[in-house]
């Protein structure tokens, strides 16, 4: 979706010295990724003088209108004088000059500096280009941590390894250390979001996508004081993660039906007996009604034979690749967890919905598969609230479109195991969430 907006207007030289504003209006009912703004004006008028003896083609500056643009809340974007003739702004990156910030919906205004005007007057062509979101596939990492807290990176060498490790995104979740969105370093093609690991004796959890999810201390000494931290971050729109749930060193001891959360954190790390326990434990709640997405991350601090940024990878269908929109797909389970950056990867469908929607099972009944990445020996089944079957053993490297029927409500899930070693039991290599279908 792209939509085009021109408008035009003629300063007279009387406005010379004067800054003023052109509205413009971004719709409502679409929503956009990117805005990018020209225009053009004739600041250097062709005049061509006799000669004597030939022509002289001059070229005086005789015009000279800066540019500034202002969002829907009346604050300044950015401004960027008369030396650029387009600009672009998004959630993630902006034309240096420009702040990043999420196309929304309004009336945006140009900020227009007549800093010298022709006795003439100029006329001053502006168009405004709307680019619309579409949904991709990103990969990332959502619970790692610098050297604000016990990591041994720098946000800016985190940025650094997370692209060179294949990586779209990283939520960074120190131990308590809270980080702004400012202040993190902005790499092209790596989308960094705010966010801490709420860090206590009786367990973890990561609050992900804002800068300031409370305004008191962390600390809690009392289950209600725990459970105002997570209410404030609730209430102001993080993204709330139960982290390793059943680790032996940090297991998570509050009672999860006091606790608003998001989503439950049921691989951290190399996959061991602790995430086997998480995936179960999740599988109970989707059994019992619950429609709770799973998520992943690497809780990375450092490198090691078995840990590295982006094992676990999770992979999210986000609309873009701003950080909003984001933590909006994990909230929403339309993500997949691999063991790895370049692990395989999912499409599934039902209709019209992916990965965590819900659809009526009276209407749809079908699942679509699709699995890229397979080696030979991988196992691809599908799990149900009251089973679970092998749906297809790859006899060789490849990828796999299937489909699988639905026979009651309930929901559907994908698991691909896989041998990482000869003589070692087989493990998960992708876990998906679930597509619920609701008897109604």
């Amino acid at each position: 979706m792209e939509h085009t907006i021109h408008f035009d207007i003629h300063i007279e030289p009387a406005r010379q010295g004067a800054y003023f504003t052109i509205p413009f209006k971004v719709p409502g009912d679409f929503e956009f990724e990117t805005l990018t703004l020209k225009y053009t004006y004739d600041r250097r008028p062709l005049e061509q003088r006799p000669l004597e003896n030939g022509l002289y083609s001059a070229l005086p500056e005789k015009n000279i209108i800066d540019l500034g643009l202002i969002g829907p809340d009346g604050t300044q974007v950015g401004a960027s004088g008369s030396d650029r003739n387009e600009i672009t702004v998004s959630e993630e990156c902006a034309t240096p000059g420009y702040r990043p910030c999420r196309i929304v919906p309004g009336e945006w205004q140009v900020l227009v500096g007549a800093y010298k005007v022709e006795p003439e007057g100029t006329r001053v062509f502006y168009e405004v280009t709307l680019e619309g979101k579409s949904r991709r596939l990103l990969k990332g990492d959502l619970h790692c941590h610098t050297l604000a807290s016990d990591g041994v990176h720098t946000l800016e060498e985190l940025a650094f390894k997370a692209k060179r490790n294949g990586l779209d995104f990283l939520a960074v979740t120190d131990h308590n250390q809270l980080v702004s969105k400012a202040a993190m370093p902005r790499l092209p093609g790596v989308t960094l979001i705010p966010g801490v690991e709420w860090t206590h004796f009786k367990g973890h959890a990561n609050f992900i996508g804002i800068d300031q999810p409370y305004d008191e201390l962390f600390a809690t000494n009392t289950p209600a004081e725990a459970r105002s931290r997570f209410e404030s971050a609730h209430t102001r729109g993080a993204l709330i993660s139960i982290n390793h749930p059943f680790e032996p060193v940090a297991p998570f001891q509050f009672d999860l039906q006091t606790l608003p959360f998001d989503c439950i954190e049921i691989w951290n790390g190399p996959m061991r007996e602790s995430n086997l326990k998480a995936v179960g434990y999740w599988q109970q709640l989707l059994a019992a009604g619950k429609k709770i997405p799973a998520c992943g991350g690497s809780d990375y601090h450092r490198d090691t034979p078995f840990i590295f940024l982006g094992g676990p990878t999770m992979g999210v269908y986000a609309d873009s690749a701003g950080a909003s929109d984001i933590v909006a797909a994990v909230r929403a389970g339309h993500s997949f967890i691999t063991f790895a950056p370049n692990g395989p990867t999912l499409e599934m469908t039902a209709g019209d919905a992916i990965l965590g929607d819900s659809v009526a099972w009276a209407k749809v009944k079908e699942l679509q598969i699709n699995v890229q990445g397979l080696l030979a020996g991988d196992v691809l089944r599908v799990v149900t609230g009251k089973n679970s079957g092998v749906l297809f053993t790859a006899p060789s490297d490849g990828d796999i479109e299937l489909t699988y029927a639905m026979d009651e409500p309930g929901f559907a899930r994908v698991e691909l195991l896989r041998a990482f070693l000869p003589g070692l039991p087989m493990l998960p290599a992708l876990i998906s969430n679930p597509i619920y279908f609701d008897a109604e």
